[in-house]
């Protein structure tokens, strides 16, 4: 059995996806079995960097039933792995203007460790997420009327 992999969907609707980076993520026991468990939530969740180091924030992971008693809070900052240069070089690109990381996934590797796709976005404007829209949309529209002939 495999486990889930969390997506963040509203994220490629509201962001220009420009680069992806693939992150491991700092965990305890609870969370790693909750994560498996399907029960997390990325809507709300970004990155930011706090001391050269790079955290998620915001991003909500259910309490697991059979934790005992360590209860640690759902959406506390948790830390993020990246090589030194990919740090610095995201850090340097998010002096530009508009950008910004948020995640776009979660899931779990080969080895089973617990990973975290984020991307260097920047925020659409309304005029784009219709245009987008209407480009989905009309290629959904090709791809049922290929299947009728």
């Amino acid at each position: 059995m495999s486990a889930p992999t969390i997506v963040n969907r509203k994220a490629l609707h509201d962001y220009e996806i420009v680069e992806r980076y693939v992150a491991g993520l700092v965990l305890s026991g609870g969370e790693v079995k909750s994560l498996r468990a399907g029960g997390a939530q990325l809507q709300d969740a970004f990155c930011i960097f706090k001391d050269g180091e790079l955290y998620i924030v915001n991003m909500y992971i259910a309490p697991y039933k059979q934790a005992g008693y360590v209860r640690l809070p759902e959406r506390r900052p948790r830390k993020l792995l990246l090589r030194r240069e990919e740090l610095k070089r995201l850090q340097g690109r998010l002096t530009q203007k508009g950008l910004t990381l948020i995640p776009l996934r979660i899931f779990f590797n080969e080895r089973g460790w617990a990973k975290v796709e984020i991307a260097l976005a920047q925020g659409r404007r309304k005029y784009d997420k219709r245009q987008a829209i209407r480009a989905r949309e009309e290629r959904r529209e090709i791809e049922r009327l290929k299947k009728q002939y």
